[in-house]
């Protein structure tokens, strides 16, 4: 045996502990994962799916105007009406045409019976956008309750223009006849 294959020899056990060693071994390479889905993204699947808490859960931290309009329905959902009332608001300033702020406001405004404040920033929504049937629906339930007849029959027909499917159109259109 040569002199040079002795030192290797007789130095592997010593390089074997240094290399087994825990403060001196390299850092085993992080192992690669699937990005996180985005924070809104999973609360909206969650509200959805209709687990609404879990849905408040993870949107309340969340930013964005869709975080904030489906923490918003979330809350409305759980019939936290006041607390839906600021993430609403919050989405209608980024986004005053948003479909499902302007409805959760809507709802917790008028379940509050605050309708003046729904009549007042429904109507605002409408002209943001007038397409968006549950505003109309919404404000129609305020001027319903405020025994505004002919307004509630105007947003009523409005909505059911632009909802005749709605879940809601078949009672709608039992009242509106009931009227005539």
């Amino acid at each position: 045996m040569g002199r040079s294959t002795l030192l290797i020899l007789l130095a592997l056990p010593a390089l074997w502990a240094c290399a087994s060693s825990p403060s001196r071994r390299a850092p085993a390479p992080t192992p690669a994962r699937a990005p996180a889905p985005d924070a809104a993204e999973h609360g909206v699947a969650l509200y959805q799916q209709g687990r609404y808490a879990e849905a408040e859960a993870v949107l309340a931290p969340a930013s964005g105007v869709q975080a904030l309009a489906y923490l918003a329905a979330s809350r409305v959902r759980l019939e936290q009406y006041a607390a839906a009332e600021t993430p609403a608001l919050e989405a209608l300033q980024a986004s005053p045409g948003n479909a499902v702020a302007s409805a959760a406001l809507g709802e917790a405004l008028v379940a509050q019976g605050k309708l003046d404040e729904a009549i007042q920033r429904l109507t605002a929504v409408i002209q943001a956008d007038p397409r968006l049937p549950y505003v109309y629906y919404w404000r129609g339930q305020a001027y319903h309750r405020r025994k505004q007849i002919a307004r509630m029959v105007d947003d009523y027909e409005a909505f059911l223009r632009l909802a005749p499917d709605a879940p809601e159109a078949p009672a709608l259109k039992a009242l509106l006849g009931s009227l005539q």
